[in-house]
């Protein structure tokens, strides 16, 4: 299949997902699959997901695995696997893409490098202003003087992520230096992700395990990672913050002293 694989991880909220796939139904780029990774939702969520998937214009597949704890690397490795493009866009269920959001990252993809784009942190006021109907009418994108007011005196915050530039000068002077790759926001040819073996299903907490360990990774086995600041711009919706927990710290230490590009522990298991 040619195109993109568009991978969203998730599990429950399925009010966010609606606003997620409503930012997927107005892109410039239709040409795509999305995968709903689902690291365990409960029975009437999917029930939910299977009733409404084919009223989408894009092929939507669901992927689920059983709940047992948070394994968001386990069932992102399973989505690759049930991907069928060669190209790979990962995303949160929690984050509602720009209308150009595809269309940036395949704009810059690249045998042997990863692109990474940012997300501007929605309040919780801004959140519930939307629905599916107002994502499809870009309100977002149109009403970005309400994310500044909030931003100045409310609690939305990275809102100057919300920019969007189609100039190259601009584009190419704000992404002069390299940042790290977001979990929410990269892509990367299939087969390099398949060379590192997926992502790292020790990680069971949020944080580290589908960003920071990748990225490393990829990096060790020559990947360049490059920035799409003011190009892949998401919108993430609203939720408590979340701690890094120390296990994923503990292990990511561990993974830096190896200095092993390709973990055991991924898709192919020994």
């Amino acid at each position: 299949m040619t195109g993109v694989s568009v991978i969203v991880s998730f599990y429950n909220k399925i009010d966010y997902l609606k606003l997620v796939l409503a930012g997927f139904e107005i892109q410039s780029h239709k040409n795509f699959e999305l995968i709903i990774a689902d690291d365990g939702s409960e029975e009437k969520v999917v029930k939910e997901i299977e009733s409404f998937a084919s009223d989408y214009p894009f092929r939507i597949k669901h992927i689920w695995q059983e709940d047992k704890g948070f394994r968001k690397n386990k069932i992102l490795n399973q989505a690759i696997l049930a991907s069928e493009c060669e190209y790979l866009i990962f995303i949160d269920g929690d984050c509602i893409p720009h209308s150009s959001f595809i269309e940036g990252h395949l704009e810059y993809k690249s045998p042997g490098l990863a692109l990474t784009g940012r997300r501007v942190n929605l309040s919780q006021k801004i959140t519930n202003l939307l629905t599916p109907q107002k994502v499809r009418e870009r309100f977002l994108e149109k009403n970005f003087h309400l994310l500044v007011k909030d931003g100045l005196f409310g609690n939305s915050y990275d809102v100057e992520k919300g920019i969007y530039f189609k100039n190259e000068f601009l584009r190419n002077w704000f992404n002069r230096k390299s940042r790290g790759i977001l979990g929410c926001n990269f892509s990367l040819h299939k087969k390099d992700i398949l060379a590192i073996n997926g992502f790292d299903e020790r990680y069971e907490a949020p944080s580290i395990g589908e960003d920071s360990d990748v990225q490393f990774r990829l990096e060790l086995n020559g990947t360049k990672v490059k920035s799409l600041n003011h190009i892949a711009v998401q919108y993430h919706l609203y939720h408590k913050p979340q701690e890094r927990p120390q296990k994923n710290l503990t292990l990511f230490e561990n993974v830096k002293k190896d200095k092993t590009f390709f973990t055991p522990y991924g898709i192919q298991k020994p």
